[in-house]
């Protein structure tokens, strides 16, 4: 949301009224320095969550370990809650607080941090400029096989095959690019994204932020064997086909003439493509064409293409 330019009296009554918003908790730089998970004061252990949100090898190891994930932005954030996650504290300065006063409101059991912005910068490591941070629970992970029971492409009540595509992001270790392909995934209705294990965590925060919140629109779940469970997607009825550069591949328009019922398309990691042992168990192995002397496409810009092409 812009904001108009504030004059001190305008900020004045938006700290008014923020500081009547039930759950609000104001802190100050003090605090901040005092935040440690093992402290007495429930605050201090909150603020912890919200420490070097710029060090990306510390986040990504320890957010899965807390059980937890950052959702910033408000537009982010209201669609976390709109998929019914959790939050389990608010972090935000006066400027955004009244923008969120529904949300605030209607959560007054959870604490909403809220800070001038030296200190919410001196906490977080960046200027909060897009509105809020959330801490929000991890939701609990969905095994790949009830994930694909539900999109069993059985027939409908009216007897009509349920058509269902599905995206399988193999080593994509960039968080934007995996942002990106999220996004892709829900504008053009893919049914569900399976992450391998080396895949980047899509409850990153860059990665939730570059998708737009459409990380929490798509049904995913991590792999727990790969390349070995491909046999389980074969088995549950889907073709298995992957976007390669290699030799022997058919042209994406060639596979889209196949219309298939139930399909699984496989990206590889960004730069070396699909492994080896990926590539050997596909049904199919599929190329976009390239014009002007382009080798290949960026695999976010390949995810996109690909999921138009077989709508």
């Amino acid at each position: 949301m812009n904001h108009p330019q504030l004059t001190p009296e305008d900020i004045a009554a938006r700290a008014r009224r923020v500081s009547a918003l039930p759950g609000v908790v104001r802190i100050g730089a003090e605090q901040v320095q005092a935040s440690d998970g093992r402290a007495e004061d429930p605050v201090l252990r909150d603020l912890r969550f919200y420490r070097g949100l710029t060090d990306m090898r510390m986040r990504t190891s320890r957010e899965s370990e807390w059980g937890v994930y950052i959702a910033e932005s408000s537009k982010v954030l209201r669609r976390a809650l709109d998929a019914g996650h959790e939050p389990l504290s608010f972090l935000m300065s006066d400027k955004w607080a009244d923008d969120l006063a529904d949300v605030l409101s209607a959560r007054p059991e959870v604490p909403a941090y809220v800070a001038a912005e030296d200190v919410l910068e001196g906490l977080t490591g960046f200027h909060l400029h897009r509105g809020a941070l959330a801490v929000m629970r991890r939701p609990r992970p969905v095994g790949l096989a009830d994930l694909l029971e539900r999109l069993r492409p059985t027939a409908s009540s009216g007897g009509a095959p349920r058509r269902s595509r599905i995206a399988v992001f193999e080593n994509m270790v960039d968080h934007t690019n995996l942002g990106a392909a999220f996004r892709s995934a829900a504008a053009l209705g893919v049914d569900a994204v399976l992450v391998t294990p080396s895949c980047a965590d899509p409850l990153y925060r860059r990665s939730i932020r570059v998708s737009m919140g459409t990380v929490f629109q798509v049904p995913w779940t991590r792999i727990g064997s790969w390349p070995e469970d491909i046999r389980v997607l074969q088995e549950a009825g889907y073709v298995v086909a992957g976007m390669t550069l290699g030799e022997g591949a058919v042209e994406l328009d060639e596979l889209v003439a196949e219309d298939h019922e139930a399909l699984a398309l496989v990206f590889g990691t960004e730069g070396h493509g699909l492994t080896p042992g990926a590539d050997r168990r596909l049904d199919r192995r599929v190329t976009i064409p390239m014009m002007q002397g382009v080798d290949s496409l960026n695999v976010a810009a390949s995810c996109a293409v690909a999921f138009y092409a077989t709508r």
